[in-house]
């Protein structure tokens, strides 16, 4: 008898030591190829967590807008800026568009994931044309970042902030904005839930996510049919190692909760990616100011292409009384 108990805890071991590799395993490929620099120009990685390819004109021809606005982006008049972090771990890199004449106002133009500054210069060009100063922060695990890791707008809010006190510094009177697009919108999201200065007057979220956790949820449902057990599951317990939280605690929501900045939101209803009825989720947690705009039959990140004009004319309604 006493045989038989040691050989069934022996087995009960051996199998929960093999489910938790098995789980940290899991966790950690999910991890490398959605949250590593490296990792996300894997082809798995662009299989399972890329954007739709354009499969009609209509795509190619939004996609083709912005190629047109990185052209745009490598003849401008530009700078490299370098600051530190505030906790001394690490630099912080961005693009810097200067205007013609001097400005007080500033815009913190984000990238989504798998993006850069570069591909953001649609909005870099109209915020130049309106004569404003734009900084284009490279996101942790992109562009410029000296960072490995991806954090999906979580520590990238604290950079953000970092961002608006070296502006105020510089400029004490200066007024600004925070667009960002996709990833960035959840980095915009995240950003104003916490305690800002007063120079910060509005920001745009375009596209934006609920919380991580329910974008890589979706995702590898929408990619794969694959449920969030353990994979997701894995891959936030090795994420709060690595990088110091999980996915769940990563929330645009929960942060708009807590938000005092006035805040547009603006969504595709034919958003591959981020489901368009986050849009609701996120619109309805907003404790600050808002508005918001729908645009019909945009895919994922290509609402400014999409509608110019009905997108621009609502950010600069927000312009108009706030700057």
């Amino acid at each position: 008898m006493k045989k038989k108990t040691k050989d069934l805890l022996k087995a009960v071991a051996i199998g929960t030591a093999t489910a938790a590799t098995t789980y940290f395993l899991i966790g950690n490929v999910f991890y490398y190829i959605a949250l590593t620099k490296n990792g996300l120009t894997s082809s798995l990685s662009q299989k399972i967590m890329g954007g739709s390819k354009p499969k009609d004109e209509y795509k190619k021809y939004l996609d083709g807008k912005l190629d047109e606005g990185k052209i745009w982006f490598d003849n401008a008049k530009k700078e490299k800026l370098v600051i530190r972090s505030s906790d001394n771990k690490k630099n912080l890199h961005a693009d810097f568009l200067f205007p013609e004449k001097e400005s007080e106002v500033y815009v913190l133009v984000i990238h989504g994931y798998t993006s850069s500054p570069r591909n953001m210069g649609v909005y870099a060009q109209k915020y130049n044309e309106l004569g404003y100063n734009v900084i284009m922060p490279s996101l942790n695990g992109h562009a410029d970042s000296e960072k490995d890791f991806v954090t999906m707008g979580w520590k990238d809010r604290l950079d953000v902030i970092d961002w608006i006190n070296y502006i105020t510094e510089s400029a004490p009177d200066s007024k600004i904005i925070i667009h960002g697009v996709s990833m960035g919108a959840a980095t915009t999201m995240m950003t104003t839930g916490e305690e800002l200065p007063n120079n910060v007057k509005f920001a745009v979220a375009d596209c934006g996510y609920t919380s991580v956790w329910d974008v890589f949820s979706n995702k590898l449902k929408s990619a794969a049919n694959v449920p969030p057990f353990p994979l997701l599951y894995g891959a936030s317990t090795v994420n709060k190692i690595y990088s110091g939280f999980s996915f769940k605690e990563a929330s645009s929501v929960e942060q708009l909760k807590k938000s005092k900045i006035p805040t547009l939101f603006i969504h595709g209803d034919k958003d591959g990616l981020v489901p368009y009825d986050m849009l609701d989720i996120v619109y309805e947690s907003a404790a600050c100011e808002k508005d918001r705009i729908t645009i019909e039959g945009a895919p994922h990140a290509r609402n400014s292409c999409a509608n110019p004009e009905l997108y621009w004319s609502a950010v600069e309604k927000f312009i108009e009384k706030y700057i």
